[in-house]
Order: C-alpha cells, then structure tokens, then sequence
C-alpha cells in the first residue's frame, strides 16, 4: 500500500453515523488520501473502520488509534486482514497505548510500560507471520523509543499533537523509507482571539494526558507555556490559523521536515459539521 500525502482527521465519538457517511464521502470526493479517526469511550475501532470502509469506495480508511487494550493481538490481526480483504486493501491500523485514564478507569485494565507493552503486543500479532512486514501497521509513536519501535517493526508512525520539530526528529529516527503520518489541526479563522479560543477549547482534554504533556516539554514548551489551558505560544503551534495560504505553509512545513502524509484535523464550533466540510473543502488537495 502507498500511502498519499494528505488525509484528513477526525475524532470518531464527534459524529452520528449518518454525519459520518456526509463526512467521509465528502472527504473522498475532494481527493483526500485517508479518513483517520480515533477511538475512545464510544465507538469501537474495528466495528467503525468496516462501516467506514462500506461507505466509501476509493479513500483509505485508518485507526488513529485503535487502543491496544481494547482487543488481544491476534484480535487486531485478524481484523486487519478482515478489513483488507472486504475493501480491496483500504484498511490502515494504527495502534496505540492510548492514556492511563482511557485505559484503567475507564477499561480496568493496568497500563503498562508503554514501549514495552506495544513491543510484547507487536510481537503476538507477527508470530507466525511470514508476511508481517508487509501489513499496513503504524503505531502512535511519540518519544524517541516508540519511534524506533515503529521503524523495527511496522510501517511507520502516526504522531498526534505534534510541530514540524517533532516531525524533524520523528523522521531522522524512523529513517528515510517509513510512513510519517502527522496529524495538523488547523482553524480558517481570522479573528486571533476566536482562533485561540477553539484552540483551547479544543486542546483541553489533551492537556491533563501525560503523554502528551511530556511530549510537549521534550519539544521546549514550559510549564508557563502550559498552563490555565495553554498560552499563545502553545496554541498556535498546536492549532494554524488563518486564511487557507497560513495553512498550507505549515503543511509544507511538515512536508519539509519529512512528513509523508499530514492528516488534517478542522477545529470549529462544537456540532458544526457544515464548518468542518467547508475547511476540507478549503484545503482539499
């Protein structure tokens, strides 16, 4: 599978499913490469990826991420080698730790050292496998250990939350021939004190998750630069915006620092769908 070089994001529990069927097939009509979409209190990854897939026709359909703790190893094979089948190898899994919450209060289980736990989880799902390294697996890899877990073995890395400086340093570990697929939020808002706004408001349940709070120091953001919901600095790293040009510069941002695919994420209103569409519309490739 070839992985093209933009593709859009969106959170799986934001939508009902017959939004979800405006969406995606918006999303193909435009030209974009992949649909991803997240899982987290309500749909269940595999369940959504196939009716995802029944509703679209040409565009890549990928988990970012199914939660490693949500299904055994072989669970997660079996059902990509299921989804591949059933949509002419459409299906992309991205696999994840997910987040301490996600994992133990809300599924009970003990969440274990994160590279170690995707390592054992990896290893499971290739036993046996001759044709493992051909599998259209990427893992959510952030810090620089998980990152060379994805080069060794799967396809590549999903970073969620990240700036071309991660992107940078995500490639030079992953080397020249992996998937980098960086997800981008972005906002075509003029108004710099309503884009900071949905930033935040966007931002806010990502910003109590150690994972990503780590990543964000290891980038050179400061306690200050997080604090009471993030500063500007912060958001406007996290979330461009601006006219559609303001957004295309730092996709090739991303692009320049190694980037094989940037997901774009719309941030708008709570519900307003119809903004949503119209962003990708604005930025379709």
């Amino acid at each position: 599978m070839q992985a093209g070089s933009l593709g859009a994001w969106y959170g799986a529990d934001k939508l009902e499913p017959a939004q979800w069927v405006d969406l995606v097939t918006t999303v193909e009509r435009l030209g974009y490469d992949t649909q991803w979409y997240s899982e987290a209190m309500g749909f269940e990854s595999m369940a959504f990826g196939s009716f995802l897939l029944a509703n679209t026709q040409r565009l890549k359909i990928g988990s970012s991420i199914a939660n490693i703790y949500a299904r055994d190893a072989v669970a997660s094979r079996n059902g990509l080698k299921t989804l591949g089948r059933v949509s002419n190898d459409r299906y992309i899994l991205g696999l994840g730790v997910s987040h301490v919450p996600l994992v133990e209060r809300f599924r009970g289980h003990t969440y274990g050292k994160p590279v170690a736990a995707m390592r054992h989880y990896l290893e499971q799902m290739r036993a046996e496998q001759p044709d493992a390294d051909t599998w259209p697996v990427v893992i959510a890899a952030l810090g620089p250990r998980m990152l060379e877990l994805a080069a060794e073995m799967t396809q590549g890395a999903i970073p969620y939350n990240v700036t071309p400086e991660h992107t940078a340093q995500a490639r030079s570990i992953l080397g020249p021939d992996k998937w980098l697929a960086v997800e981008q939020k972005f906002c075509l808002e003029s108004d710099p004190a309503k884009a900071l706004e949905l930033a935040r408001a966007e931002l806010t349940r990502y910003m109590v998750l150690p994972n990503y709070v780590n990543n964000w120091r290891r980038l050179g953001f400061s306690e200050s630069d997080l604090q009471d919901g993030g500063n500007a600095r912060f958001l406007n790293a996290m979330v461009v915006w601006g006219d559609a040009a303001a957004v295309r510069a730092r996709v090739r941002e991303h692009f320049d620092a190694g980037a094989t695919q940037v997901c774009l994420q719309p941030v708008h209103p709570q519900g307003d769908l119809a903004s949503a569409k119209a962003m990708l519309t604005a930025l379709a490739p």
